[in-house]
């Protein structure tokens, strides 16, 4: 096997782990389930570019997979601000019946 179908298979892995992820982020139980599914999703699409810019030789793609990773991180930091700030999906000691 060469390089490049080393390449492709990881790309094919990680394209249906990204499926994957898109099921849970879309029959997910509870909203900060659905946070987890998007947050692994970007994170795999970001490794993704990462695969595909190694596959291309085109460096653009990493450095775009930089920024789409970072600005993934600070979106994931402000969903999971906003549920703790709305008690989304937390049970505290005293909600308890």
């Amino acid at each position: 096997m060469t390089v490049d179908g080393m390449f492709m298979w990881a790309m094919i892995l990680l394209l249906f782990s990204a499926m994957l992820t898109l099921i849970r982020l879309l029959a997910g139980p509870t909203i900060p389930d659905r946070a987890v599914a998007l947050d692994s999703m970007t994170t795999t699409t970001a490794g993704a570019m990462v695969l595909y810019g190694v596959i291309t030789r085109q460096a653009v793609f990493i450095d775009v997979a930089l920024v789409y990773a970072v600005l993934s991180y600070i979106a994931t930091l402000y969903i999971a601000r906003y549920l703790v700030k709305k008690r989304v999906g937390i049970a505290y000691e005293g909600d308890a019946p």
